[in-house]
């Protein structure tokens, strides 16, 4: 690989975390602040989880798929970083669903 296109990749890497810093920042936090008094619906809350992680997943899937079949407008290293949030998605909603079991099971030996 030459010099140039390790520039082009890593400025194709800085313009996406850019981008992924700029979906998560004090803006994006703040729609999803709980305000005092406020409740929230846990079920909903890993409804939307789930729906996000599923979203990532197809689309990592489809990007694959269209960079497969040649598709120009989809850069190695875009493919790379969208299958890995995709990846990275999907083992936190796995941790979560561990914790949730092992809480659950927790739950059920305690003696009422």
């Amino acid at each position: 690989m030459s010099d140039i296109n390790v520039q082009q990749v890593l400025a194709q890497m800085r313009v996406m975390e850019a981008q992924a810093k700029s979906a998560i920042g004090p803006e994006a936090m703040a729609l999803h602040e709980v305000k005092p008094g406020e409740k929230t619906d846990f079920s909903q809350v890993l409804a939307n989880s789930i729906n996000a992680v599923n979203e990532n997943s197809l689309n990592a899937s489809k990007m694959a798929s269209a960079f497969e079949q040649g598709d120009s407008s989809i850069s190695m290293a875009q493919l790379m970083v969208t299958m890995e949030k995709s990846s990275v998605s999907f083992e936190a909603m796995k941790q979560v669903r561990n914790k949730l079991l092992s809480a659950y099971q927790e739950i059920m030996r305690m003696s009422v």
